[in-house]
């Protein structure tokens, strides 16, 4: 059976953050997923995740300055030092969270830096992360995010070269965290793509396009989807990362029953 965690960024979101925990729970989630934890303290989300019985699924690593406009620092020449200390960040939050995935956001195309530049700032910044995450237990994931409507400008952006960067960091502990809207946006071809690179995706998430809605909105055959997933015998978690077109439980009807 598939297990689908509730994106706390994207559901729930007429209610306060702390009051969602409880409303995924009711609505059936078993796991829990969200951009970021580093607004509140750990312990508050620990008793928010205890006390409803839900496992945390996955977060991202420190992006930078977020309201400023930034969308992670990964592949950023000069900033490696404060890559390097949010490391220690997620790591203190995924401990007392029970979290065992990090999503590391590559950041934003810097004009006036040589792609190669770029390419090897990312792989030496997510081989350290990869290191340091591994004695821990904990699932490095990388994500590409469509430049077309979502992310303008971001640097990992498609399929062929996140596989690309898999095979040139080689460490078991470093997977493909498959968008399927985004990977929808930037290729379509989402059967073949999830055939194709089944061994590699540690996590996938879902929305439906366009409009980033619900499964059954748009154009993605998720049915189909879904009974392929069953079939490849996939166990991990697929995060429900869609904005709903009304109140999140009206919307909840596309999960397989």
């Amino acid at each position: 059976m598939l297990k689908f965690a509730a994106n706390l960024s994207f559901l729930f979101t007429e209610a306060a953050f702390p009051d969602r925990f409880k409303l995924a729970a009711d609505a059936g989630f078993g796991g829990v997923e969200y951009l970021f934890p580093y607004d509140y303290p750990t312990k508050d989300i620990r008793h928010w995740l205890t006390e409803n019985k839900l496992q945390q699924v996955l977060f991202n690593l420190p992006p930078g300055d977020w309201a400023a406009g930034e969308r992670g620092l990964a592949c950023l020449p000069g900033r490696e030092e404060e890559f390097k200390a949010s490391l220690a960040v997620a790591a203190e939050y995924a401990g007392t969270l029970g979290c065992q995935r990090l999503h590391c956001m590559a950041g934003l195309r810097p004009a006036g830096i040589d792609e190669l530049e770029l390419e090897a700032t990312y792989l030496a910044n997510l081989r350290q992360a990869a290191s340091f995450f591994a004695p821990l237990g904990i699932e490095l994931l990388i994500e590409p995010i469509n430049s077309r409507i979502d992310m303008p400008g971001y640097w990992l952006d498609n399929i062929p070269k996140a596989i690309r960067l898999l095979e040139m960091i080689a460490a078991p502990n470093v997977k493909l965290q498959l968008d399927l809207y985004h990977a929808q946006i930037m290729h379509g071809d989402l059967a073949r793509t999830i055939h194709n690179h089944r061994a590699r995706i540690g996590h996938i998430q879902i929305a439906d396009n366009p409009g980033r809605h619900e499964p059954g909105s748009g154009e993605i055959n998720y049915p189909y989807l879904f009974s392929l997933l069953e079939q490849l015998a996939y166990n991990g978690w697929i995060g429900c990362e869609y904005k709903p077109q009304g109140e999140t439980l009206a919307g909840l009807g596309w999960r397989p029953v």
